[in-house]
């Protein structure tokens, strides 16, 4: 399909984590990368921190994900042999404020998306970005790839939705189109409304004094959390299958935001409990059944497990906001 031999691979979201990780895992293997931008972030260079390490190094192209011709005129433009899509309103909302929003960004765009492969590409592999969220009040713990769906907050709707579109065309069309189910992936990278970046940001700016507490919710929530980095790898693997399938991503470990705090802090020799003020606000609903990965079929069939544990995960984001608010002091 490419003149020159490379593999074509195109991203949506890529100037986010997952999307810029994956850029750089492609370009060290030889790919020709591109990726899908809004006209606004194009706009913006400070929405470009996460690649401009690489910006001269792939092709940026400008289009909305719930503007259906625009995206088929990249597709017919670039004509990919990968397709990552990583592009949605991924902050988890219990509040329903942007439900609307929520639903059409992420629910359109999958569709459209395989929509243009479909016409234009179907030799196309296709990997959607899908979410624990979408198991939402679990009725076990771990769950795996059989475990019953049952979200409980529009963004986990919006994915199982884009899982159900995604397994349709596989099955409908006979397209090479997966589902990775990640588990929480946090890294230097992640969005600074995360509770993981939040606490990481904190921890930083009380040790240099910019601030001096830290508001946070239930202290006792479990995760499973993992770095983005090693998650990458796992996407990569699963569009080299012989055949597509679905995959549980995570550690396989829960770990509580008391744990994050004690470690982030600590690293900084710093104790959080003389900064930080437990708001009742900020309270998710309680989970009778964690979310938590069983990876052993990514085990079996990828051979992928995850590289960094949680004590270096959180070390590694506590330092990388340590170093970059030292730069505007």
């Amino acid at each position: 399909m490419c003149s020159n031999n490379k593999k074509k691979a195109l991203i949506t979201g890529i100037t986010g984590q997952d999307g810029s990780y994956l850029a750089e895992l492609l370009l060290e293997r030889g790919h020709e990368v591109h990726g899908i931008v809004r006209r606004t972030t194009l706009e913006d260079p400070t929405k470009f921190w996460r690649i401009q390490n690489i910006e001269s190094k792939i092709n940026l192209h400008v289009g909305s994900m719930e503007s259906f011709p625009a995206i088929y005129a990249i597709l017919q433009k670039v004509k990919p042999d990968y397709c990552y899509h990583f592009a949605a309103q991924s902050f988890v909302s219990y509040s329903f404020d942007d439900e609307y929003q929520t639903m059409n960004a992420n629910i359109n765009g999958t569709y459209h998306l395989l929509s243009a492969i479909k016409n234009i590409v179907p030799e196309c592999r296709f990997y959607f970005s899908g979410s624990s969220e979408i198991f939402g009040r679990a009725k076990s713990t771990p769950q795996n790839e059989n475990t019953p769906f049952h979200p409980r907050a529009v963004y986990g709707i919006s994915k199982m939705v884009g899982f159900e579109l995604v397994r349709n065309y596989r099955e409908s069309n006979n397209l090479f189109t997966c589902t990775g189910i990640l588990y929480n992936h946090e890294s230097p990278r992640r969005g600074n409304e995360f509770v993981t970046r939040k606490i990481t940001l904190a921890a930083a700016k009380i040790k240099l004094g910019l601030e001096k507490e830290l508001k946070i919710g239930n202290l006792e929530a479990k995760r499973d959390w993992g770095f983005a980095g090693d998650y990458v790898e796992a996407i990569y693997r699963m569009l080299e299958l012989p055949s597509p399938e679905d995959f549980v991503i995570g550690t396989g470990k829960l770990h509580s935001v008391r744990q994050f705090l004690e470690i982030a802090f600590k690293e900084l020799n710093l104790n959080y409990q003389d900064h930080v003020i437990v708001d009742e606000k900020l309270f998710r609903p309680s989970e009778e059944y964690p979310l938590m990965a069983d990876p052993s079929k990514a085990q079996k069939l990828l051979g992928w497990k995850s590289t960094v544990d949680f004590e270096n995960l959180v070390s590694m984001m506590v330092k990388a906001d340590y170093n970059l608010c030292k730069k505007y002091l």
